[in-house]
Formats: structure tokens, sequence, C-alpha cells
């Protein structure tokens, strides 16, 4: 598994300002339905579910917000950069402006932690970090997320 087999080139965004966390999760879902045919409602609605039991912001203004769906065949995921950094109920209370979502499949397992490890391994990377907030165009930024885990084995 690698980020790049789970992120579709159209599945990165830039994003000026967003309003609210409920509205930025709502974007996620409405991006993932686009991308991948999930259903919004039942994206948004499971990624809400998810932050009920804890904030996914993780700190450093990275959020990893994730869920699990019926009827998804794999992980699949979303990247999205905001240019105005959003409150997120960060564990260090700062707002986040790198957000990767994880959709996985209801059963997924060990598949869907693998996905977040590998996630989060490649965001909580500095240089990786300081190549995305210093790009706007949703092509670099998959190409740097496609090769953060490959820079790391090299």
């Amino acid at each position: 598994m690698t980020l790049g087999s789970l992120l579709k080139p159209e599945a990165v965004k830039v994003v000026g300002t967003v309003s609210s966390k409920k509205k930025l999760l709502r974007d996620l879902a409405d991006l993932a339905a686009t991308c991948y045919g999930l259903k919004a409602d039942d994206a948004v609605d499971a990624l809400l579910d998810r932050e009920s039991i804890g904030p996914t912001g993780v700190g450093g203004g990275i959020a990893l917000p994730h869920a699990r769906l019926k009827g998804l065949g794999r992980v699949v995921g979303i990247f999205m950069k905001l240019e105005k950094p959003l409150p997120f109920e960060a564990v260090d209370r700062q707002p986040v402006d790198l957000v990767f979502a994880l959709f996985a499949p209801e059963d997924s397992g060990v598949e869907h932690l693998k996905a977040l490890a590998l996630v989060s391994r490649a965001l909580r990377n500095p240089k990786v970090q300081a190549q995305l907030r210093a790009n706007d165009d949703p092509a670099i930024l998959h190409t740097i997320l496609s090769g953060a885990e490959e820079s790391k084995a090299a």
C-alpha cells in the first residue's frame, strides 16, 4: 500500500476558507462522492460519528479524519490543503491546514489501520509538511504525497 494507491489525483484540493469543522467534513465527503462514488451523506455521517469519539486533529496543523463505510471496496483518501487554517479541536489546540481523510470498508480491520499509519508517518515528516505548505497546485501536492513514503524508504 502506498499513498499514491490511496489517493487519486483529482482527490487533492486546495481550499480557500472553510467556515467550520462540520463544513470541512461535508466538503471532504462531497469530494469523496465525486472521486470514488461514495454516498456523500453516508460519508459525512460516518466522519461526524468518528469525530464524536474524539477529534482527529493530531497536532502540528494536521487532521486525519477517517471512517468506515458499508459497500466500499478498498481504502481511499482525500487530501485538502486549507489556505486559512481552521480550528479542529486538535490535540495541541492549533488550527489545521493539512487534512487527509481516509474512508475504509466497514470490515477492513488491519488495512484501515495500515493506511492510517502510512498517512500519519508521511504527514509527520517535516520535509513533507514544508513541501505541502509551500505549494498550491493540486497536481504538485499529489506528487509530493505520492512520493512521501518513497523518499523515506530510500
